[in-house]
This record gives structure tokens, C-alpha cells and sequence, in this order.
């Protein structure tokens, strides 16, 4: 199952969430979000995270590192 983290606008950081939207309103103690976009340098515009209570939360996928031996 793919884990994702947050971080907001002030450097705080939320982990262990396996879904986003869900798990951030709980902790919280939210119910309304808002998508939040970002425009990229080619001009194309893309999903990033969410707008919870006045925090913008950017969002991350984490991976666990595996080396084969």
C-alpha cells in the first residue's frame, strides 16, 4: 500500500498517512478541504495537496528503499 506524508507552509510535517484527504481532516479536526494546484514551468497545471483549515498541505509518496544485494 502506497504511504504518503505532508508537509505545511510553516514546515510541519504529518506521516503515516495512507489516505490523504481522510487521515488529515482527522487529525485536524477538519471536515471542508480544497484541491490545491500548481502551475509547472511547461504551463501544464497539476494536483500537489490540499488547503485544510488555512494550512496548505503539499503532499509526498513514500518509498521504502530496497537494494538488491
Amino acid at each position: 500500500m502506497k504511504m504518503y506524508m505532508a508537509i505545511d507552509q510553516y514546515g510541519h510535517t504529518y506521516h503515516g498517512l495512507k489516505h490523504p484527504r481522510k487521515d488529515l481532516c482527522e487529525r485536524l479536526c477538519r471536515s471542508h478541504v480544497e484541491k490545491m494546484y500548481q502551475d509547472k514551468k511547461d504551463g501544464t497545471t497539476v494536483f500537489c495537496g490540499y488547503v485544510i483549515g488555512g494550512l496548505w498541505l503539499q503532499l509526498f509518496e513514500v518509498q521504502p528503499v530496497e537494494k538488491a544485494v
